[in-house]
């Protein structure tokens, strides 16, 4: 058979391999400008950014936590501290498999079901390269521990810190607050970069009202550390600014002597400095620990705190609201002058009870079988409610409320920790928008003996005091002396009080103390400097028109508040003070003694 004849398109084929090879040549060199494309725009466009990428690798970014300023009284004494302790911390994005890690660290130390709380809320909502804090306060046998297995955990460190601590525990608790741990509503106002790396805030009182100044400024340090993020050296600093210390007005030993006064009895003793409104004391009993607030309190410490009957975390002295009682007649006295409604040589007769004309109801006074003719001097003096019912009805109710407001009644004091109540000063308005009902005749008798409606806080008794020891000048309290906290946007209304009507008020006070029918002249006795005061005693609840209050057959909880004002030197004013005892009974039995102790303190120097 014939043999087949190959023929070649050697031009053809020589075409499809040029090409093929261009075509390979383009794409070659397309792939190399964008080769020289990516690394122009890695070293030059973005070296920036990689640079700081690739620093990030072996330099992090540390804050620096400020050291918070101290809190001292008025003498240096310090009340609020900070003590060394050790912290566990761990930097999430360092360790490998988190929850493994958080089960092994437990079986090393002791991680509460809080803590762990606490922390994976942290790790929610906290960058992943910040260093978190699990566990405060670390035992030396914690520490042994963690020294010895720390190779196992990377991205596990020990940090030493300074722990807030309070050195007279409840005895200030409720003065000075204290700090606790920021929590997750915190975090949301808090400032994210000065607040950086910090772990507590002031919660309440001069912590909580100062924070801003104890707080400081947030620094910075760059730190070398190694693959596992052990840190190797320090590059580069910007130290933290401290906050700064604050001397109060308060005096720990004026307020050791008042709770030492108040021998373990529930009330609220507050003490002014009468000449620049500087808080000398002020209590509420019973109190609490703040140092058990500092890393969290316990479930069971706090259940038993807020379970007691005694209410340890109350603030009796800036919100408990207590009826005045007869504290009240020295303001209502000035008022009745100042109006006219009473005059010099003005008698009332007093046959132990009052009643409106054309009504039944008597309103009694403490003495049952009467004073007899009284005038102001002696109705302050001896307590006669039957001189100020009176008094009461001919001023009225809105002339009564347009005085006392004066003195500050009805409204917040203005103190510079804030938190505080303003109390209660009824008028017709108030009745009608807050109740929807008309005032009547009987609410103003009851008013001028500060029953009734009317509440007034401890502290509030304690600045009207202040200011009647003053002439009639407002003040503003306040905790802290220095630095000196900015005046306040609205400063309290003075009250023009004529110097025959102040001698008379402060002649009746001191009576009340050192006159031979006095109901405080039990504490009078053997004192070195004269006292202008006034006892007073609130009803708890209302006693039935036929019926008569017997202290020892009434529940220890529904007897009487007992309270005192006054101030000391009565002629030369420098300490003013109001005492409340709840359910002490008489105000001269249980109040009036724990003023002087206070009294004594300041102005002697002695302990009681």
């Amino acid at each position: 058979m014939p043999s087949q004849l190959t023929i070649k398109d050697y031009i053809h084929e020589s075409q499809l391999t040029l090409n093929r090879t261009v075509l390979a040549l383009v794409v070659i060199g397309l792939l190399f400008a964008a080769l020289i494309g990516r690394l122009t725009w890695l070293q030059v466009v973005s070296y920036a950014h990689y640079q700081e990428l690739a620093q990030d690798n072996r330099v992090k970014i540390e804050p620096l936590v400020p050291t918070r300023g101290l809190i001292v009284d008025r003498h240096g004494r310090r009340l609020a501290e900070n003590l060394p302790a050790f912290s566990l911390e761990l930097t999430p994005e360092l360790v490998d498999d988190l929850e493994t890690t958080l089960a092994a660290l437990g079986e090393l130390v002791e991680i509460s079901d809080s803590d762990l709380e606490r922390f994976r809320k942290l790790v929610a909502r906290q960058p992943n390269f910040e260093r978190l804090p699990l566990r405060f306060r670390l035992t030396d046998d914690e520490l042994a521990r963690l020294a010895v297995s720390r190779h196992r955990f990377p991205g596990v460190d020990v940090q030493a810190r300074l722990d807030r601590h309070y050195p007279y525990g409840p005895a200030l608790a409720h003065a000075l607050g204290y700090v606790s741990r920021i929590n997750v509503e915190e975090l949301q106002t808090l400032d994210p970069i000065n607040y950086r790396g910090s772990t507590h805030v002031g919660k309440l009182g001069v912590e909580k009202a100062y924070e801003a100044l104890l707080h400081g400024e947030v620094g910075l340090q760059e730190v070398e550390v190694n693959a596992q993020g052990r840190e190797l050296r320090v590059l580069e600093q910007a130290a933290p600014v401290p906050g700064q210390d604050l001397r109060l007005a308060l005096d720990v030993d004026v307020q050791a002597a008042a709770i030492a006064a108040l021998d373990g009895r529930r009330g609220a003793v507050v003490a002014i400095d009468v000449t620049d409104g500087g808080v000398l004391a002020l209590v509420s009993e019973p109190a609490h620990d703040p140092n058990l607030f500092v890393h969290g309190i316990s479930r069971k410490d706090y259940a038993e705190l807020t379970g007691s009957k005694a209410r340890p975390l109350f603030n009796r002295a800036l919100v408990g609201r207590y009826p005045p009682g007869s504290t009240i007649k020295p303001f209502m006295g000035l008022a009745g002058r100042a109006t006219g409604a009473t005059t010099p040589g003005k008698r009332k007769y007093c046959p132990g009870f009052y009643q409106l004309e054309g009504r039944e109801h008597k309103y009694r006074d403490w003495k049952k079988q009467g004073h007899g003719p009284v005038d102001l001097e002696t109705a302050i003096t001896q307590s006669c409610a039957v001189y100020f019912y009176n008094l009461a009805n001919e001023l009225g109710i809105d002339r009564i409320h347009d005085y006392l407001v004066g003195f500050g009644f009805g409204r917040p004091t203005g103190i510079d920790v804030g938190g505080e109540s303003g109390g209660l000063l009824p008028s017709r308005a108030w009745k009608r928008a807050a109740r929807n009902l008309p005032w009547y005749p009987g609410e103003t008798l009851i008013t001028g003996i500060g029953q009734g409606f009317m509440q007034a806080t401890p502290l509030q008794l304690a600045v009207a005091t202040a200011q009647l020891a003053r002439g009639g000048l407002a003040l503003t309290p306040r905790m802290v002396l220095e630095p000196a906290p900015p005046p306040p946007t609205r400063p309290p209304p003075s009250v023009a009080i004529n110097p025959d009507h102040f001698r008379l008020i402060v002649g009746a006070m001191t009576d009340v103390v050192h006159g031979a029918r006095g109901t405080a002249r039990r504490i009078g006795k053997g004192a070195e400097y004269r006292i202008a005061g006034k006892t007073g005693t609130a009803q708890v609840f209302t006693v039935a028109q036929e019926e008569e209050y017997e202290e020892k057959e009434v529940a220890e909880h529904l007897r009487d508040h007992g309270l005192f004002i006054g101030f000391a030197p009565a002629d030369d004013p420098r300490i003013a003070v109001a005492v409340v005892v709840e359910n002490g009974g008489s105000g001269s039995r249980s109040a009036a003694p724990v003023a002087r102790v206070v009294m004594d303190s300041y102005l002697l120097g002695n302990l009681q």
